[in-house]
């Protein structure tokens, strides 16, 4: 019988962050060899846990999550989030304006497929976190991409941004603070951004799930804010600023005039009706995630595990003779680069792979976050930074024998 074929879609998806490069580290982990994994944002995997009051409003909820919940979310989550928003200064952030969703990442493929013909076009950064781009071709659109160069600390270009947009763009995404960089955007940038999108009438997607993981002293602009009146959607959630990933908690509040997203809301609405409902289980921990204390200012400080650790890449990039990096402000990584001064046929697929197998170390190329002929590396800061350190130990290792693999066909070329 014939092999049943997947959707010819999927051909262009693409998520490394959990593709060839980790089967692989299973594999050698299974065969005894132990790895160190700088590949995913998963705080609970490195030791850091969900604060015990947001695990103490699940339990005293429990008799109360047992049925369908809301299409939209719990009335009690999503009026906490609508304060958050409006307090953020998000106009119009009403209750029935918030989609609860099993982590954002259902949110995204959930607000494209609202938004989307076919072969209708997304502005996306490249680099991008991947799983925008596959939700854009699940649905039947056309990634294109805009340069977050680390010439340009990783920042957008206005004007190559407005250059791309052709009569088939319906929406520009922004990632802020931005993975896989840590790029945070200045007001004055997100200013010009909005100015573009009301002149071609985009709508705005912003994901701001790292909205508080920021590093001495760097601010964060919220897009609603500075978008006004213009429709924009805000993505945030439990995952990273609270640690609880494996919750699936991810929420979406739609801002701007409501005489012009009024169906798009509707859209929205049918499309949560038809997968029935977020887990409701832990919906009950968005109010006291929101309303409490911050927790995640002890980690981000001078002194605190995620500062010290982005202080270990730092340094370690610092000591190495092939590395350079963009400082991150915010989120959970670093995007290093090699540079081409000293090692100018790169390849960053196969150095991964290398760092893998020579090295026992594993981290996630720059092409997985579409970035052409990439030349960079994502990082996670969520190791202990002794762990952090000991990996530019192991990665100037492989730099140096990729360095003098390359020597000789230099002086070969030269003759």
């Amino acid at each position: 019988m014939s092999p049943i074929k997947p959707s010819a879609h999927l051909a262009e998806v693409r998520y490394e962050i959990r593709g060839a490069l980790t089967r692989r580290a299973r594999e050698l982990e299974a065969a005894g060899t132990p790895i160190i994994k700088l590949n995913i944002g998963n705080p609970a995997r490195y030791g850091f846990s969900v604060p015990a009051h947001l695990r103490e409003a699940i339990a005293a909820h429990l008799h109360e999550s047992e049925a369908y919940g809301h299409e939209q979310g719990l009335e009690e989550a999503r009026e906490a989030i609508a304060v958050q928003q409006r307090a953020r200064g998000a106009r119009h952030a009403q209750v029935e304006r918030i989609f609860i969703g099993n982590g954002v990442s259902e949110l995204i493929d959930l607000s494209l497929r609202a938004l989307l013909q076919p072969g209708d076009e997304v502005l996306l950064p490249s680099p991008d976190y991947p799983l925008w781009s596959a939700a854009t071709i699940l649905n039947g659109g056309v990634p294109r991409y805009y340069r977050c160069l680390a010439e340009n600390r990783h920042m957008p270009d206005p004007e190559e941004m407005e250059a791309l947009i052709t009569p088939r763009t319906r929406a520009l995404v922004l990632v802020n603070p931005n993975n896989p960089t840590g790029a945070v955007y200045p007001r004055a940038l997100l200013e010009q951004i909005v100015e573009i999108a009301a002149r071609h009438r985009l709508l705005l997607l912003c994901d701001e799930i790292y909205d508080e993981i920021l590093y001495d002293g760097t601010p964060f602009q919220p897009l609603a804010d500075v978008a006004g009146n213009h429709p924009c959607l805000s993505f945030g959630g439990l995952s990273k600023v609270h640690r609880a990933c494996g919750y699936r908690v991810g929420w979406l509040s739609l801002s701007g005039d409501p005489a012009r997203t009024h169906e798009y809301r509707d859209a929205l609405q049918l499309l949560a009706a038809l997968r029935l409902c977020a887990n409701v289980t832990a919906q009950w921990a968005v109010i006291p995630a929101l309303q409490d204390a911050p927790t995640i200012n002890a980690l981000t400080s001078p002194g605190g595990r995620l500062h010290e650790a982005r202080q270990a890449i730092l340094d370690g990039v610092a000591s190495s003779r092939y590395l350079d990096v963009v400082s991150p402000g915010g989120a959970l990584y670093a995007f290093p680069r090699v540079r081409s001064d000293r090692i100018a046929d790169f390849n960053d697929n196969e150095f991964a792979l290398r760092l893998l197998e020579e090295e026992s170390v594993l981290i996630v190329p720059g092409t997985s976050f579409n970035v052409p002929n990439s030349r960079h590396m994502r990082l996670t800061l969520l190791p202990q930074p002794a762990q952090l350190r000991e990996v530019f130990v192991r990665m100037e290792r492989v730099l140096e024998r990729l360095a003098a693999e390359e020597a000789p066909r230099a002086a070969v070329a030269a003759v």
